[in-house]
């Protein structure tokens, strides 16, 4: 079965959710991912740390570079990710509009490439 990423945007700068928000936003996505495991597509997932917290590793004119902060000079940053493996893009846009209801973002689906058979 191919594998997806469905990664949860978030944009700096916007107001932050009250606590309680907050609070149901995790219980709504620890419910999400149990229903996940049980299905038997969970991959892997993870929140991430805000885009500040970045650090860029790039090779450069032979010299290897670390540059703090985002690659991508945006306000619009990925929060966290989930990696599923499901039968097709149907399948994953049906747990894509179920992660974005947990979670409260929206939510990009993406197919991983394949290798090609030898």
């Amino acid at each position: 079965m191919p594998d997806y990423l469905l990664s949860v945007h978030m944009v700096e700068g916007e107001a932050r959710p009250s606590p309680e928000a907050i609070e149901k936003m995790y219980r709504d996505v620890n419910v999400l991912n149990d229903k996940l495991k049980v299905e038997g597509v969970w991959v892997f997932a993870g929140g991430l740390h805000p885009p500040a917290t970045a650090t860029v590793v790039r090779m450069k004119d032979g010299d290897l570079l670390t540059t703090d902060g985002p690659f991508a000079e945006s306000k619009e940053q990925i929060g966290g990710f989930w990696i599923i493996s499901v039968s097709d893009l149907d399948a994953a846009l049906v747990w894509a509009g179920e992660a974005t209801v947990a979670c409260g973002a929206p939510v990009e689906v993406r197919p991983f490439q394949t290798l090609a058979e030898d």
